[in-house]
């Protein structure tokens, strides 16, 4: 045979085993098509959704481990978005185990009532998150989420501690079964945590001088509480509670109502002062707190953070500075301004008063020049009108020698003759490192609630002197055409 024959013959085989190989292979498409088309409906069968339907919901609301961590924190964060599709299964028929077992928690006798305090930060323990934060209510420190992985979930799972209060929605949960708890024998605890009041009852509380007994036994009246001292946060303890039992300011700050909807600029901290007073104004008058005293702790964070560090908890500081500031701010968050806009502060603690201003001639220049100077323009006396939230009174030099017997002399003083600075008559010689000013102070307009700040404390190059003069407060008394009244 030719090679031209040879070549022939193998190309018509080569031609014949490419013709086979196609129809097989478009005949094992074929197959795999018709295999298919039967496969498609059943994966959308009833077998696989009844499956779906019978899983119980832990299963569903769990997130698996591969799920990305990113979609894990978004998920612990929005873990209550699964109660409204639960009160859905409920209202259509279809209650689930977790439903029935939340009015039946069988770790309702574990939770320890001595233990639980809602007066410090709401932050999570171990990420110091103040996000979804809940409280173990067995041993009363407070955790982040309650989801998988979530250090509350880690928590009751390594201790065994299964009942968890979410500080925001107020709402109780049994972990690591994940359910919520309803059971009306834990209202005494979310009270404590948010006490309200009614109108009723804040009309009351002046007329009723009724004790109120703690959880530990111990007996109090209600706002008249003890106020922690953190570390040296005294000086404002005692501004606190001053102004947490003058009336309108207490009944003010009582019902939440009255301020919750004050709108402020975005980004504005200083509504979290006015948010902090009312939380601690509502603990002081609680009449079932589960202990006689109550921490300012949250109060004092939102000082030293619009203060802006200038009041802190670690470092002692000036109380009549403090109740300055305190005013000025609680009256800038609430919506006031320095002379339209009023606010309860104002209403309660401003009044306004004159301040006559004369200038003195430098004391060193002779006589005559003096007289010259005196009938100048700027020597000549000045009247503002001006207001005030408190009034500063000055003490009488205490003596420095020891009487007959060799004791120390402690002078007393009535209120009236220190209040003499305020009658428009007094005068008083103020001294700047430049000039010297005369000024004298009249009295216009008197607040409801009048306050005085005593300087007692006065500073020189080497130490701080104190004055011990003894001032004698009268209950009810007049002078200088004036009534004067104080309460205690």
């Amino acid at each position: 045979m030719s090679s031209r024959s040879k070549r022939e013959s193998r190309g018509s085989t080569r031609g014949k085993r490419e013709s086979e190989s196609r129809s097989s292979s478009a005949r094992v498409k074929r197959e795999r098509d018709r295999e298919r088309e039967p496969e498609a409906p059943s994966s959308r069968g009833s077998p696989v959704r009844v499956k779906r339907e019978v899983e119980p919901a832990s299963a569903r609301e769990a997130p698996t481990p591969v799920v990305p961590a990113v979609r894990v924190k978004r998920e612990r964060e929005a873990d209550e978005d699964s109660e409204p599709e639960r009160e859905v299964r409920a209202k259509n028929g279809r209650v689930d185990s977790e439903d029935r077992r939340s009015r039946h928690c069988p770790y309702l006798d574990t939770i320890n009532r001595s233990v639980l305090d809602f007066d410090f930060e709401k932050l999570c323990s171990i990420s110091l998150s103040h996000i979804n934060a809940y409280a173990c209510l067995v041993c009363g420190k407070y955790f982040q989420g309650r989801g998988l992985k979530s250090h509350a979930y880690i928590h009751s799972v390594q201790f065994s501690h299964h009942v968890f209060l979410n500080l925001h929605t107020l709402k109780f949960y049994c972990l690591p079964d994940n359910y919520e708890i309803i059971d009306s024998s834990l209202e005494d605890i979310t009270y404590v945590l948010k006490p309200t009041f009614t109108k009723q009852q804040i009309a009351n509380l002046d007329k009723q001088a009724k004790l109120s007994r703690a959880y530990d036994g111990t007996t109090y009246l209600p706002g008249i509480v003890g106020l922690n001292n953190i570390k040296a946060n005294d000086y404002a303890n005692a501004v606190l509670q001053a102004l947490s039992n003058v009336p309108p300011l207490r009944n003010y700050f009582l019902e939440e109502d009255n301020y919750k909807n004050i709108k402020r600029p975005p980004g504005d901290i200083m509504f979290l002062l006015v948010q902090r007073f009312g939380e601690l104004m509502r603990k002081l008058w609680n009449p079932r707190n589960f202990k006689a005293h109550v921490s300012p702790h949250e109060m004092l964070q939102a000082v030293v953070l619009c203060s802006k560090k200038t009041f802190q908890i670690t470092k002692q500081g000036d109380g009549v500075d403090f109740l300055s500031w305190f005013l000025n701010a609680l009256h800038s968050a609430l919506g006031g301004t320095k002379k339209k806009k009023k606010t309860i502060v104002t209403d309660v603690f401003q009044g306004s008063m004159r301040i006559f201003t004369k200038k003195l001639p430098h004391p060193d220049l002779p006589a005559e020049e003096k007289e010259q100077l005196l009938h100048n323009d700027e020597y000549q006396e000045t009247m503002v009108e001006s207001t005030f939230m408190y009034l500063t009174l000055d003490l009488p030099t205490a003596p420095l020698y020891k009487d007959e017997k060799e004791q120390l002399i402690i002078p007393q003083v009535p209120l009236f003759n220190i209040l003499a600075k305020f009658n428009g008559i007094t005068e008083k010689e103020y001294k700047t490192y430049k000039e010297n000013f005369l000024k004298r102070f009249q009295l216009t307009k008197l607040p409801p609630y009048l306050i005085f700040c005593i300087k007692r404390f006065t500073k020189n190059n080497f130490f701080v002197e104190k004055n011990p003069t003894i001032v004698n407060f009268p209950i009810t008394g007049q002078a200088n055409g004036m009534n004067y009244r104080t309460s205690r």
